[in-house]
C-alpha cells in the first residue's frame, strides 16, 4: 500500500478530486500555501494499492496540465522611495503537481 500526496493548485482541486473519486480513490484534502508564487494550493492524500499508484498519477497529471503565467514581481520598498523604480514582467510555470508517494506499513480503516 502507499500514500501518494499530490500538491495541486486550487484551480484544479475540483477536477482531480472529482476524478479520483470518480475511479473510486478515497482523498483527503488539506489547504495549503505554496512557498515561490505564495498562491494558495490543496494537498491531497491518496490511499491506493501499489498497482494503482500510476493510475493515480497519471489522473492527477490529466487534470493538472502545466501553463505559462505572465507575474509582476513589484519590489518591496517603504517609504516614499518607490517612485522611481520600474518592475520587470516574468513568466513562470504554473499548474502541474508536485507528487510523493510513501510506503504505508499498517492500514485500517475502521
Amino acid at each position: 500500500m502507499k500514500l501518494i500526496y499530490a500538491i495541486v493548485r486550487n484551480d484544479n482541486e475540483d477536477d482531480v478530486v472529482s476524478q479520483l473519486t470518480k475511479h473510486r480513490y478515497s482523498v483527503t484534502r488539506l489547504s495549503t500555501t505554496g512557498g515561490f508564487l505564495k498562491k494558495g494550493n490543496t494537498t491531497l492524500m491518496i490511499g491506493a494499492e501499489d498497482d494503482k499508484v500510476d493510475e493515480v498519477i497519471s489522473i492527477i497529471k490529466q487534470e493538472c496540465g502545466q501553463h505559462q503565467k505572465l507575474t509582476v514581481n513589484m519590489p518591496y520598498i517603504s517609504g516614499t522611495t518607490m517612485v522611481n523604480y520600474a518592475t520587470m514582467p516574468m513568466t513562470v510555470e504554473v499548474g502541474g503537481a508536485t507528487i510523493f508517494v510513501i510506503n504505508v506499513d499498517h492500514y485500517e480503516k475502521i
